[in-house]
């Protein structure tokens, strides 16, 4: 990408990021750390002004509110409420974000799962609407993600095109996770989402109001986050039942594979661990594994390999076929398995009962805590992570950054990112164990077979090196998202 200078910054192409969470702010999951790492390395190539709008809710720290200013203070209305809404903002690596406030929606101990959600997200998306008068800033391009975000896209077609500085604003609509639509009886099509009969056919699908479906219908683009996604969810095996609208819209489909952050995620500096390393200078891997030993109270040995799986327990993560052969691989191989998540009790309980029938080789932490898994990337010889969907999945990409080796099954983003190990003479290609199949002796098979070239020592120092080589940073995909902008 260019380097950013004060010509192109002057002639940058605007864009607005609308999106429901972003790190380092508030976040819950792969969303946030798109939303908090893509917009600072478009920003990085000096050829747009990027802002990013979300929520201000109660779990954003008194720290980042300090470094927020005013922008503007006044009502949105949604259908017949006239509520309380205020703006504010701060800069961060380049990127303004702006932060929506309304405490009645968005102070609150969780992000989603309340009754109101789709309230919540409809007077986000007006708000989002009106931020661009009240602040001056009328973007080229609007890009929303997810459906939380996806009202802002309908919203802008259908009530905003006709109000000076709206008319040529071109819309991205970006596909995170396909299972999570937005569907909503349509009895509360006008009196929540001040929408009317007009809009009835836009919003229709499967005998419901579906926000992602009218989003799809609305954008001049729709991206999805990666290449393989954007094929498997034209299918009806993968994509919630929304297939036949996104094959109507295939000529606006595109894939491109997230990053992550490689400030963040930088094992060379990285202060939640105890020894920093590089793939110029392991040892500090090796002294990580040792105090995470320490840590979780599991015997210290260099010369087993520590498994790890650092997921939510669900099983579209591919947990079923896990629970069906990791008690055999860790009953029959030296080796020892940590397991960081939460999620459906069954697992957690699963996960709980493996650790008391094997005290000296398992250990089961039911939490979530971000720099705790940190801590265990940088201990992990072999990263598992056999999802049945993932649309694309980072902690594979986490995981290659602090040198473990991956064994991923070959869907959506896993696909795309990992392939699979092979010798080409002496030549090494690849940079995982993968399977195509979801299956449970698959799985075992290629984790056995990960085990063993561990072992090799040689072998095992050639793959680590290779993986940490691979470019996992957003240069790569930010600059086709930028091609996709000037494409519009």
């Amino acid at each position: 990408m260019k380097k950013k200078t004060t010509a192109t910054v002057e002639n940058a192409q605007k864009l607005l990021f609308v999106g429901s969470e972003a790190l380092p702010f508030a976040a819950t999951g792969g969303l946030g750390d798109v939303m908090g790492s893509l917009p600072a390395a478009l920003a990085a190539s000096g050829q747009v002004d990027v802002r990013v709008v979300m929520p201000l809710y109660g779990a954003i720290s008194a720290e980042w509110r300090k470094k927020m200013k005013e922008e503007w203070v006044g009502t949105v209305r949604l259908s017949w409420r006239v509520q309380y809404c205020g703006i504010y903002s701060l800069q961060k690596d380049g990127v303004t974000y702006y932060f929506i406030d309304n405490e009645y929606y968005y102070n609150r101990k969780a992000l989603y799962g309340h009754y109101d959600d789709g309230e919540r997200y409809a007077f986000f998306c007006m708000a989002v609407m009106e931020l661009m008068e009240k602040v001056g800033f009328y973007p080229d391009v609007l890009h929303a993600h997810d459906w939380q975000a996806a009202l802002s896209v309908i919203y802008l077609n259908c009530l905003y095109r006709s109000k000076a500085g709206y008319g040529n604003i071109k819309t991205v609509f970006t596909i995170h996770n396909i299972e999570y639509q937005g569907q909503y009886d349509f009895s509360i099509l006008g009196d929540v989402f001040s929408l009317g009969e007009n809009e009835h056919a836009l919003l229709e699908y499967g005998g419901c109001i579906n926000l992602m479906k009218a989003a799809i219908e609305c954008a001049d683009r729709v991206s999805t986050v990666s290449p393989r996604y954007a094929e498997e969810i034209r299918t009806e095996e993968y994509s919630h039942k929304l297939c036949h609208c996104l094959n109507r819209n295939a000529e606006k489909l595109l894939g491109i594979l997230n990053g992550i952050d490689y400030v963040y995620y930088n094992p060379a500096k990285d202060k939640s661990i105890a020894h920093t390393f590089s793939q110029r200078k392991m040892e500090g891997k090796a002294l990580d594994k040792l105090e995470m030993q320490r840590e979780v109270g599991l015997p210290e040995r260099a010369d087993a390999p520590m498994l790890s799986i650092i997921s939510r327990l669900a099983s579209h993560k591919g947990l079923d076929i896990i629970a069906e052969c990791i008690d055999s691989i860790v009953a029959e191989n030296d080796v020892q398995l940590i397991v960081l998540g939460m999620g459906e009790k069954r697992y957690e309980q699963f996960f709980t009962e493996l650790e008391a029938r094997y005290p000296e080789k398992v250990r089961a932490l039911i939490t979530y805590d971000r720099d705790l898994s940190k801590r265990i990337y940088a201990a992990t010889d072999i990263f598992l992570m056999p999802s049945k969907s993932e649309p694309c999945g980072l902690s594979q990409m986490i995981a290659s950054r602090y040198g473990a080796i991956p064994v991923v099954r070959e869907t959506g983003g896993l696909f795309d990112s990992i392939k699979p190990v092979w010798m080409d003479g002496k030549e090494l290609r690849g940079n995982g164990f993968t399977f195509a199949n979801y299956s449970a002796e698959e799985l075992r098979e290629r984790t056995e077979a990960a085990i063993r070239l561990w072992s090799d020592e040689p072998m095992r120092k050639k793959l680590v090196t290779k993986i940490m080589r691979t470019d996992f940073s957003w240069a790569a995909s930010a600059e086709k998202y930028l091609e996709m902008y000037r494409a519009l």
